[in-house]
C-alpha cells in the first residue's frame, strides 16, 4: 500500500536534475530528496557530482536567488535570510554572496514601508504596547535590531 518504487541510479538522475531545473536547490535539499529515493550514499554522491558538473547545482546561485526572493516577495530582513541559509548549510562566503544582491537603498525603503504599513495595522492604544508590537513584528522577520529602533523613534516618539 505505502510502497516506495526503487530508483536506478540513472532514473534519479533524470528525476533531480528536473527537480533542480525547476527551482535553485542547495545540497541539503537535493540530498534529502534523494534519501526519501531511498539511494544509498554512493549512489547519492555520485548524482550530486553528477548535479554539479552539469551546473544543475550551485550553491552560490541557490544562495543568491533565495536572498533575492526572501527579500523582495517575503520582506524578510538580512539576519533571517542569514539564519535560514544557515540551516541548510550554506557557506559564510556564499552567504555574504547573496547579501550583496540586496540594494543597500531599497532595504531601507522596504524597512519603511514594512513598519509604516504594520503600524497603520496595530488597533493597541497604549503607545508603548504599540512600540514592542512594531518591534516584535520587524525582529521576527529578520530586521537588524539598530534599525528597528531607528524606525520606532521616528515613527512613534
Amino acid at each position: 500500500m505505502n510502497e516506495q518504487r526503487a530508483y536506478s541510479v540513472e532514473e534519479a538522475k533524470r528525476k533531480l536534475e528536473g527537480y533542480c531545473a525547476y527551482q535553485d536547490r542547495c545540497h541539503k535539499e537535493v540530498v534529502t530528496k534523494l534519501r526519501e529515493m531511498r539511494m544509498i550514499p554512493e549512489a547519492i554522491d555520485q548524482i550530486v557530482v553528477h548535479l554539479i558538473n552539469e551546473n544543475f547545482l550551485n550553491e552560490e546561485r541557490f544562495a543568491q536567488s533565495y536572498a533575492r526572493g526572501k527579500f523582495s516577495i517575503k520582506k524578510w530582513g538580512k539576519r533571517r535570510i542569514v539564519n535560514e541559509l544557515k540551516q541548510r548549510n550554506i557557506s559564510k562566503y556564499n552567504i555574504t554572496t547573496a547579501l550583496k544582491e540586496i540594494d543597500p537603498e531599497d532595504y531601507i525603503s522596504t524597512l519603511d514601508a514594512l513598519a509604516e504599513k504594520r503600524i497603520s495595522q496595530i488597533t493597541e492604544r497604549n503607545p508603548i504596547k504599540r512600540k514592542k508590537k512594531l518591534a516584535d513584528y520587524l525582529l521576527y522577520r529578520g530586521w537588524e535590531s539598530h534599525l528597528v529602533y531607528e524606525k520606532l523613534k521616528e515613527l512613534a516618539p
